[in-house]
């Protein structure tokens, strides 16, 4: 998937919320709608776009499924922010060099 898709997939306040909640967490998905105006087919819907994204992982103990946050699912958006990262430190004391020259 690439990052585009993957903004795509996050740009839903509901999935960033659920992928919040799961965070550090295992849960399941009656444990994500708690405190949440969302019914039981729509949180399936989420969980399953953010599976297919490959943003989190399920894990079937009887009946119930626990869900967590795949962390190499965010290595596209990594990679992304990444690239930005770098080009912010020389942007930023080229504005210093100005802002010095200014006070002169």
């Amino acid at each position: 998937m690439s990052d585009a898709d993957i903004f795509k997939v996050l740009a839903d306040p509901t999935r960033r919320g659920v992928l919040e909640r799961l965070a550090g967490a295992e849960m399941t998905a009656t444990e994500l709608r708690q405190g949440l105006a969302i019914s039981q087919p729509a949180m399936s819907q989420h969980l399953a776009v953010l599976r297919q994204a490959g943003l989190i992982s399920e894990r079937r103990e009887g009946r119930f499924v626990n869900y967590r946050v795949e962390p190499e699912g965010l290595a596209p958006l990594h990679q992304w922010l990444a690239r930005y990262r770098a080009f912010w430190p020389d942007r930023i004391e080229s504005l210093k060099d100005v802002l010095k020259e200014m006070d002169q």
